[in-house]
């Protein structure tokens, strides 16, 4: 009974506020979400990285460890991308991979694992939020455009957060006092705001083929746990830090995958992107539950 109540308490807290930003854009279609972007991109997600990544007891090698372990989970969600959009006959199988590989690790996967395994969770989980974070900026970039922009990677703020929390951990340099409150407030603003930004998206994306997104959202959703299953056992990981592997695994399509495909690729791309977050991260509401369950009860 005791993991039925913890599941309510690590979930109920996240899919709530998604439903209030559902709710919210379903009554106002016109509402504006620009300051929310522009405050999570600029200033939230820099000080949630930086909280995550040094407040929260984690050390430099487990975040180098799980670092490299989910980008290895990232290789593989590469290739399963690819034989999907193939069978799929995806015309444009390089443009239409970033939904297969880059999960929503921040929106969703970091307050999860924070209310899953607490601080220590939200740190394992950071590391591999920066990865995504790098990815988005330089693989989906590249792939969305087909060339590569290093400018775009060096105008963006939480880029320098994790050159700067890398650091602090690897020479073990404690935050101050009066940054680590700062970057903390932020952080849970971000979190919430965020959160709130996703119900509101989920109203505004609309699905243009069906079938093909539910097939790669099955890509996404359904084989990503088993990649983190697959990678746990491999490398015979155990505990928390292997739950929050999991749980990022599972999450469903990053709805950044839409902002850049709209601002690199044609509109066919676009929607298809649009189609596949929709459709993956209305699956994650099932498939989810199931996942965070596994982790609590297997990797405690």
């Amino acid at each position: 009974m005791d993991i039925y109540l913890k599941l309510l308490e690590v979930l109920f807290p996240v899919f709530f506020i998604v439903g209030i930003g559902y709710y919210l854009g379903k009554n106002n279609p016109k509402i504006d979400t620009t300051f929310i972007t522009n405050f999570a991109a600029n200033i939230g997600t820099p000080a949630m990285i930086l909280y995550s990544l040094t407040s929260t007891g984690i050390s430099f090698d487990i975040f180098k460890s799980y670092f490299w372990y989910f980008l290895l989970a990232i290789i593989i969600f590469t290739l399963i991308g690819a034989v999907f959009l193939f069978f799929l006959n995806t015309k444009d199988i390089i443009r239409e991979l970033p939904p297969f590989i880059m999960p929503n690790t921040g929106n969703i996967g970091m307050p999860i694992c924070l209310f899953a395994y607490g601080f220590e969770g939200l740190g394992v989980a950071a590391a591999i939020g920066a990865l995504i974070v790098l990815c988005h900026f330089t693989l989906g970039v590249f792939l969305a455009d087909r060339k590569f922009d290093i400018t775009v990677i060096l105008k963006n703020p939480p880029f320098y957060a994790i050159i700067i929390a890398v650091i602090l951990l690897y020479f073990k340099i404690e935050l101050p006092t009066f940054i680590e409150n700062t970057t903390s407030l932020l952080m849970y603003a971000t979190i919430f705001l965020i959160l709130m930004s996703l119900g509101i998206a989920l109203t505004r994306f609309k699905i243009f083929s069906f079938r093909i997104a539910l097939i790669s959202s099955i890509g996404r959703v359904i084989l990503g746990p088993i990649v983190g299953i697959l990678i746990i056992m491999y490398f015979n990981l155990s505990g928390f830090a292997a739950g929050v592997l999991l749980i990022q695994c599972s999450m469903p399509s990053a709805v950044l995958n839409y902002l850049i495909a709209s601002i690199y690729s044609p509109k066919k791309i676009v929607d298809s992107v649009a189609s596949t977050i929709v459709v993956s991260t209305l699956m994650s509401f099932f498939t989810i539950p199931i996942v965070v369950f596994f982790a609590l009860k297997y990797f405690n």
